[in-house]
């Protein structure tokens, strides 16, 4: 297009230099941020210095904001340059969506000349909106019959904040039926559903109120809630029951068709259709009693239907269901006992209505028996009647008249059944005529027993002797407690109270028949190890709740003579011969050996005593019977054999007694090896029990004078003179000097050895040191030198089978024991 002239094409050329400049300083673009819900006046930023601009100039220059697409939420003051807050800024009106950024956009226009501005201004979301849920109160049916695990779908918390603001998680009110589980969705969102955590159960619970909690991120947390109402569906899961399972009814004759005889009534804990009640005769119900009595199905009432004749029948039986009308019908049984009154036309007429012939004991006072009415037939003074309760002062039961010919008979007293179980209550009717007439009518209340009495034992403490090795499954004792209850809370379950010793349950040592309170051994017992035990037996009745009591056993174990003797010195192989040698010059009093058995048994069981069973001669040696001390009663003769052979006992003092024999044979010479070495050899033997505290004493003391004798010897050696020079005869064979003197010499200090080394007193001494650590010390010669050795065996270690370890001392040389 062609401008007109020259002027005017000036002029657009100088508007378009204009706004491309313009454009070019609108290109660059001024940001902030700032959180919502500023207040108004806030300062958010300086313009002036941050666009450069002279804030003198920005009133002359017409300094404005122009908002794209909102309100306006800022003004400049033009005086200082700022841009501040003029109305509240609320970021969730201005971003609905739920974008993390929001962005407010401005325009700051400057006239003369004409300069525009971009501001954008970003709002910051802050916490200040809390979860809020769709539906505050949430309704769900859930069947009692849904299995455990099954999910049920909420309503999810919605929150106007954005980013860390927004519902994080879900709290659920304390329930042990349900939980929570917390889903996110692709956006972030939080949904959740109901989880099924247990099996419900209408009849218990049949609602459940729930707070379901919606908590968002923000500091301080904003939270949400909402009401979660669980109706349970009834299922048909409850067969009707009838308060009880026989009825007992009078029914007075020519009693009115119509008159109610009794209604039943029976409760179903089901709800709906599941709890409606059908009551119907059933085939054990004789067409005789239906055609006297009618039975209306939903009220459960039993009516006279026809004229009823004591002569004819004094009573009638009805066996009566009451059946629901749930889909899988369940039912219940009763029987009802009809008994018909005998009436007299002219006579006062009762009848009971309503009647209890069973309560149990716990009854509480006032609480009605029976309604009772009477009437007589006849009018004035004839048809005027009282009616009075038989014995009342010594009954716990009240006739009380509430109007004409109506009484109720309550309970006045408390009642016991374990006093009086049934009462005869004689109800006495007469009129005023002249001669008067009576009639009697009769009551039977039974007291029907509740679990009031706790089982109770003759004794609260019983100790049971049991002798050991007792056969396993042996009857020990019957405990039996007593229950003045009947039936089920008469009847009593005995157990063992659970008790630990040295990790084995006492369940495990003893029994008890739960039904009549017999106690048996479950083991073998042994006194050497198990002395006694005590734990609790507890008598529980059956009744609901049950009441029990328990009663302390104290079981103790006597011991029994199971255990032999054991002779542990002096030492032999199974079987063998223990030799001992002494010299012929020996003389009266000397210990030759001391015989030492011991016995695991206690008391008198393990009183060993000693006896000689042969001896080849019994004027030459005596035997203690206590100590087992072998001596000699006289010095050696020529007479005398060089053997003498011993065969001891040793006995205990148990019934029957048990016993051990060692065989020692005896050799005499006219000198004796010394005694050297020592070494170890175990027996036999598995088990050492604790000694007596006397032969513990006595031992102590034998040690500590054989430790004197040790030192005093000692100290003579040392001081024992030179030896003088031997004078040989001029004719004597100096060899046969020298070897005789050799011999005595090695003679005397055999003799001195054998005093220091084989003194009984220090091997006995030294064997009770030893068997105090867990070993057993005895005798033993050493091959080739002659001498005895210490033989320390730990317990329980097997014999050695070396068979030449029982050769004399006298025998030629032989190899050393390994």
């Amino acid at each position: 297009m062609e401008l007109p002239n020259a002027p005017l094409r000036a002029r657009w050329m100088a508007t378009a230099f204009t706004l491309i400049a313009l454009w070019g300083c609108a290109l660059s673009i001024t940001r902030y941020s700032i959180p919502e819900e500023m207040e108004e006046g806030s300062f958010v930023a300086n313009l002036a210095t941050d666009l450069g601009l002279d804030v003198r100039t920005l009133t002359q220059r017409q300094a404005k904001l122009d908002f794209v697409n909102s309100k306006n939420y800022l003004n400049i003051k033009k005086d200082t340059g700022e841009l501040v807050i003029r109305e509240k800024i609320d970021r969730e009106s201005i971003c609905t969506s739920k974008t993390t950024s929001c962005f407010l956009k401005m325009d700051v226009i400057l006239e003369n000349p004409i300069r525009i501005f971009n501001i954008e201004l970003e709002i910051m979301d802050i916490n200040d909106n809390e979860p809020v849920f769709r539906r505050k109160t949430m309704h769900l049916d859930i069947s009692e019959a849904t299995p455990p695990g099954e999910r049920f779908s909420l309503t999810n918390a919605v929150d106007a904040d954005v980013g860390a603001n927004s519902v994080k998680t879900y709290y659920l009110s304390e329930s042990k039926f349900f939980n929570i589980d917390i889903q996110t969705g692709s956006d972030g969102s939080k949904y959740v559903d109901l989880v099924l955590n247990g099996n419900l159960d209408r009849e218990q619970q049949s609602a459940h109120n729930l707070i379901l909690t919606a908590v968002d991120g923000g500091v301080p947390p904003r939270s949400g809630t909402a009401s979660i109402i669980i109706s349970v569906q009834d299922i048909n899961d409850n067969a009707p029951l009838f308060t009880q399972p026989v009825y007992t009814v009078n029914v007075s004759e020519n009693a009115a068709v119509g008159t109610v005889v009794m209604v039943l009534n029976a409760t179903d804990l089901d709800e709906g259709t599941n709890a409606e009640l059908l009551y119907s005769y059933t085939l054990y119900t004789s067409e005789k009693t239906q055609e006297i009595f009618t039975l209306d199905q939903h009220t459960g009432e039993i009516k006279v239907k026809s004229i009823i004749d004591y002569e004819e029948s004094q009573s009638f039986e009805m066996h009566i269901q009451a059946q629901d009308r749930g889909t899988n019908p369940l039912s219940g049984h009763c029987k009802v006992m009809v008994y018909v009154n005998d009436l007299n036309d002219n006579y006062p007429e009762v009848t009971i209505k309503s009647v209890k012939n069973a309560v149990s004991e716990d009854t509480p006072i006032g609480t009605l028996i029976a309604v009772v009415t009477v009437r007589d037939q006849d009018s004035g003074d004839n048809g005027v009647v009282d009616l009075t309760l038989s014995r009342q002062d010594t009954l716990p039961l009240l006739l009380n008249k509430t109007s004409e010919g109506f009484y109720e008979l309550i309970v006045s007293k408390p009642l016991d059944r374990e006093i009086i179980s049934k009462y005869e209550l004689i109800l006495m009717v007469s009129d005023k005529g002249n001669p008067p007439l009576s009639e009697n009518e009769t009551i039977i209340l039974d007291i029907l027993d509740v679990n009031d009495n706790a089982p109770m034992f003759p004794q609260p403490f019983y100790t049971i002797h049991v002798v050991e090795n007792n056969v396993p499954g042996a009857l020990l004792t019957s405990l039996s407690a007593h229950d003045p209850d009947l039936n089920e809370n008469q009847y009593l379950v005995y157990f063992i109270m659970e008790k630990e010793i040295v990790n084995t349950s006492m369940s495990m040592l003893f029994s008890i028949n739960p039904e009549n309170g017999d106690l048996y051994a479950l083991k073998t017992f042994d006194y050497e190890r198990e002395r006694d035990f005590l734990f609790h037996i507890e008598a529980r009745d059956s009744g609901v709740p049950p009441l029990s009591s328990n009663v302390t056993v104290h079981i103790i174990i006597q011991d029994q003579n199971d255990n032999t003797p054991i002779i542990v010195s002096p030492w032999r192989a199974q079987g063998s011969v223990v030799e001992e040698v002494i010299p012929r010059s020996t003389d009266k009093g000397h210990l030759v050996a001391k015989v030492i058995a011991i016995d695991a048994d206690s008391e008198q069981n393990s009183r060993v005593t000693y006896q000689l069973l042969q001896i080849t001669d019994a004027s030459l040696f005596s035997l203690d019977q206590y100590n087992g001390e072998i001596r000699t009663m006289r010095m050696f003769s020529y007479r005398d054999p060089r053997q003498q052979r011993l065969v001891i006992v040793a006995k205990d003092n148990g019934d029957p007694a048990l016993s051990a024999t060692v065989t020692i044979k005896i050799s005499t010479v006219e000198n004796v090896m010394s005694f050297s070495e020592t070494t170890e050899l175990p027996i036999e033997y598995d088990m050492f029990t604790d000694l007596n505290l006397y032969l513990v004493i006595g031992l102590g003391a034998v040690s500590f004078l054989l430790l004197i004798t040790i030192l005093v010897i000692i100290v003579l050696k040392c001081q024992k003179p030179k030896p003088k020079a031997i004078k040989i005869p001029p004719n004597a064979n100096r060899n046969s000097v020298i070897s005789r003197n050799s011999m005595i010499s090695q003679r005397s200090s055999t003799i001195a050895d054998s005093t220091l080394i084989s003194s009984d007193a220090y091997w006995y001494s030294l064997f009770l040191a030893e068997t105090r650590k867990g070993k057993v010390v005895v005798r033993q010669p050493i091959i080739p030198k002659g001498g005895y050795f210490v033989s320390s065996i730990p317990r329980s270690i097997g014999p050695s089978e070396t068979g030449d370890s029982r050769a004399s001392t006298l025998e030629g040389p032989r190899r050393e024991l390994p």
